[in-house]
């Protein structure tokens, strides 16, 4: 594959080393080296460890276990999670980051990992990007006593994937891979859940199709993939040919006035098996208010918010090809991230907004795309609108509203869901 008409950027991601673990140890004058401190819920001997400090890992513990799998004899010092501790500790070093660059180059990625755009600041500091990025994480570790890992890619998949597989082996913590390296870093990648946004249940599915590696993922037919998975198969087909086409400015010059969003504070603690059924129904929600406003959407905004009990979640955005308001194209995008970003933590919020909107009569074209199926669904989803707005919301529903973890029709009573 010809790789040399795709986006050569400079792009830096770093993640912060046992994040919540270190934070801890900061405060409390202590090497996470030498120290062995577990986060988790005390006095509960089936709590997630929500991080483990280095020196543990050096122990054979691994993060995010249960408490009673740590082996009897390791003594360690158990803390309660202190979410604002972190979030006032992440904001301490994403003020690092914008001393560097400015923050139109910088992208948020989760409370713990950033990714950086340094093209058009090598030349003003006279650094490569391994410099540039050792500079940066040395005065992290002087600043706040946080330890860092990095990953520098021509573009964001490569650079993280780097961070992910190499990184941490290496002495600087630092991994740079480049185009020219993918058949020789990202194909030998297995299991396939250590590649970037592949999950346990991706993975078992892809190894029944006989994909055992990243390179058999590279080798197969895309359309197969795109088939069996939808826009799913055919990103993971992109990605494990290192093509990522996606640019740090896409998520920054959303305007943030001109979008339709739509979050839901869930009445129980729900998970990965049920909590798709919540997606699907908000994502028919925020499709409808599209159509409605003769709009489509051009940037897909998703996040989780785990229970009290854990805190935290994420929240991210995807630039997609083309404008859209189609519900199944806007709820794969959703499980994409979901399925990327979810750390099995019980679930209580979810959000979605639809950014980057267009006039409903921008087309473009997708030599792909079945023209004539797509004007049926148009016109089913026009009728539907149309009968809703009538008769009300309750007045057609989906056999899986009827489900006992669907919140639609409850919801939509509490919103005027039966009209007179």
């Amino acid at each position: 594959m010809d790789r040399s008409q795709f986006p050569k950027r400079n792009i830096i991601v770093i993640d912060m080393k046992s994040f919540f673990a270190t934070c801890e140890c900061v405060d409390r004058n202590l090497d996470p080296y030498t120290t062995p401190l577990v986060v988790a819920e005390p006095n509960r001997n089936g709590a997630i460890t929500l991080a483990i400090t280095p020196y543990m890992k050096s122990l054979g513990v691994k993060s995010r276990s249960r408490i009673y799998e740590i082996p009897t004899k390791i003594k360690y010092i158990t803390v309660p999670p202190r979410m604002s501790l972190y979030i006032e500790k992440s904001k301490e070093v994403v003020s690092i980051y914008q001393s560097f660059v400015s923050k139109e180059d910088i992208h948020i990625y989760s409370i713990d990992e950033c990714f950086l755009d340094v093209t058009d600041y090598l030349h003003m500091y006279g650094l490569t990007d391994y410099e540039l990025a050792k500079k940066i994480m040395n005065t992290i570790k002087e600043k706040t006593g946080l330890l860092s890992t990095a990953g520098i890619g021509p573009n964001m998949l490569i650079a993280k994937v780097a961070m992910d597989v190499e990184a941490k082996h290496t002495k600087d913590n630092i991994a740079k891979w480049t185009y020219d390296m993918i058949e020789e870093k990202f194909w030998s990648i297995s299991p396939l859940s250590e590649f970037w946004g592949i999950g346990k249940r991706m993975e078992r599915n892809l190894n029944a199709m006989g994909i055992k590696t990243i390179g058999d993922l590279a080798h197969y037919d895309i359309k197969k993939l795109k088939s069996k998975f939808g826009v799913i198969g055919e990103e993971l087909w992109y990605h494990s040919n290192g093509i990522d086409l996606a640019r740090i400015n896409d998520f920054n010059n959303v305007k943030r006035d001109k979008s339709y969003g739509h979050s839901q504070v869930l009445f129980k603690d729900y998970d990965e098996d049920n909590i798709k059924i919540i997606i699907k129904e908000m994502t028919e929600v925020v499709a409808a208010r599209l159509r409605k406003n003769q709009k489509k959407t051009t940037i897909i905004g998703f996040g989780i918010g785990y229970s009290k009990t854990y805190g935290g979640g994420f929240y991210h955005s995807q630039k997609i090809p083309a404008p859209t308001n189609d519900v199944d194209y806007i709820y794969s995008i959703c499980i994409s991230m979901f399925q990327k970003f979810y750390e099995d933590y019980p679930i209580r919020k979810v959000s979605i907004s639809l950014g980057g909107l267009v006039n409903n009569n921008t087309e473009q074209l997708n030599l792909f795309e079945d023209y004539e199926t797509k004007i049926k669904k148009d016109n089913i989803n026009n009728a539907v609108d149309k009968i809703k707005t009538r008769y009300g919301k309750n007045s057609i529903i989906k056999a899986s509203n009827l489900l006992k973890d669907s919140t639609a029709i409850e919801r939509n009573k509490k919103i005027g869901g039966h009209r007179a």
